[in-house]
Parts: structure tokens; sequence; C-alpha cells
């Protein structure tokens, strides 16, 4: 039986990480969740919570709509999105081909956008929602051979701010959460990806200087739970009045204040000199 009373959620890239503390914790804030992953076997402890697993790969259209059509069906829609699928494509800009840099895309800016559009309409004819865009402090910041993956970060910031202003006046809020370093397996998947791709060749050095820096910052309790995250996605979507950013985790504030209040020339050195 679905209980109407309940307000509804879809978190993406539910599987582990920050979506599936998010999830967890819309759950037992009473939402009914739908949790969205293109391996729904990861979300079995999920579904044994409460929540309702659907296989999406954000980069894949038809199952992006498979989902949508399953959420409308039963719930007639979310009261709160929140866009959390994604990963980190790093490498050289001369050695990453561009069909990589374009799946980046459509991972991490793409593949939400579409899952947005497709399910606002029923917001618009509610009145009411809530959007939660989680990108990153890469959103704001950069560092050595992140381009493409900043990129897509800077975009999807961009995106989010026209976004607020154009569906205000339908009552729908957007909230983008930038957190830092997190403990997932983030860095892992980035340095492994690094290494494999530029491991080698006129990058190598740099290349495995960077995977290991990477590695260093993630894991091993050195980054932020990913519950503070889901705690403040879980208060930003609970307040009548949202703030449009909320800034958390492991070098999250300190990166982005230096960023902004010293210039270029100053980051650029604080980020070389972490590659030492």
């Amino acid at each position: 039986m679905i209980d109407n009373r309940k307000k509804t959620a879809l978190v993406t890239g539910a599987s582990s990480g920050m979506g599936k503390a998010i999830a967890k914790r819309l759950i037992s804030d009473g939402y009914r969740v739908y949790v969205a992953a293109r391996r729904v076997e990861k979300m079995d402890d999920l579904a044994r919570m409460g929540a309702t697993p659907l296989r999406m790969d954000i980069a894949d259209e038809a199952e992006i709509k498979a989902a949508v059509e399953t959420i409308l069906a039963q719930a007639g829609g979310v009261d709160v999105l929140v866009n959390n699928a994604g990963f980190g494509l790093y490498g050289p800009v001369e050695e990453i081909g561009v069909d990589e840099a374009r799946y980046q895309f459509e991972v991490n800016v793409f593949g939400p956008a579409r899952l947005t559009q497709m399910l606002l309409p029923a917001m618009r004819k509610k009145g009411a929602g809530t959007i939660v865009n989680i990108t990153s402090m890469g959103g704001k910041i950069y560092t050595l051979l992140g381009a493409w993956y900043h990129a897509t970060k800077h975009a999807l910031e961009g995106w989010s701010d026209s976004l607020r202003l154009e569906l205000a006046p339908f009552g729908i809020r957007v909230v983008v959460v930038e957190p830092g370093l997190i403990e997932t397996g983030f860095g892992d998947v980035v340095a492994d990806g690094l290494l494999e791709r530029s491991g080698e060749g006129p990058y190598a050095k740099v290349a495995q200087t960077v995977a290991k820096a990477t590695q260093e910052a993630y894991g091993h309790g050195r980054g932020t739970d990913p519950t503070v995250i889901a705690g403040i996605v879980s208060t930003a979507v609970a307040a009548r009045k949202p703030r449009t950013r909320y800034v958390a985790g492991k070098y999250a504030k300190p990166m982005i204040l230096i960023r902004n209040w010293f210039g270029d020339r100053l980051f650029d050195r604080v980020i070389m000199s972490q590659m030492r």
C-alpha cells in the first residue's frame, strides 16, 4: 500500500557513499524514498528499510524515463529530488578522449538535468518541491589533472543557480550542497583511472603524484563521514527557507575561502604544494 500522506523523495547514486547515507536519513525522517543506481543489489539494505530501489544509469535516457514513469504511476511525482549520482574523471586534458569527457558530462550534468526535466511538471502542478544538487567544493575550486571533472561541477553550479531563479515562481526550491573530502570510494576510483590512463608517458610523474596524494586524502578515516552530508540534506529539505548553498566536509570551507579571497596565484601555489 502506498501511504499518500508521506512526502516522496528520490535519491540518485544511492548504492554507496553519500547517496546511501542521504537515503537512510530521509527514510528515518519519514519520507517515502525511491533510490536509484545502476546496481540495484547494492541497495538491498535500503529496501529492507522501506525504500523502493530502481535501476537507473543516469547516462541512459531510457532508464531515466522508466524510473520516472514508475514514480509517477505509484506516487504522482516527488517532493524532494536529490541529484547525487556522479563520478570523477581525472587525467591530463591531452590524454583524455573527448568521448570520455562527454561521458563525464553525461553523468555529472546532462543526466541529472534530464531527470529534473522529467520530474518538474508534477512539481509545478503541486506548486512545491525541493531539488538538491550535490555538486562539490570542486565546483568552486580546481585541482591538478581535474580539468574535466571540475568543468562538470562548475557547470552544475551555474545550472543550479539559473534553475533556482526560474523555478522560484512555482514554489520549487533549488539547493546546492558542496561537499569536501568525504569518506567514499572517490579517491580510489580517481587514482586507479588516472594511473591506468596516464601512469606512463609524458605525464607519468605528475599522474603518479596526484594519484598518491588522492589515495592518501581519502579513506581510512581521513575524510568526513557521509552522514554529515545526509544531515545537511535533511536540514535543507525541512527548512522553510533553505540556504542556496551548504558547504561541508573536510577542506571545503577553507579551500573555497582561499580561492575566493586570495586569488588564482596563491591558490595555484596551495594546490601545487600538495603535490611534492
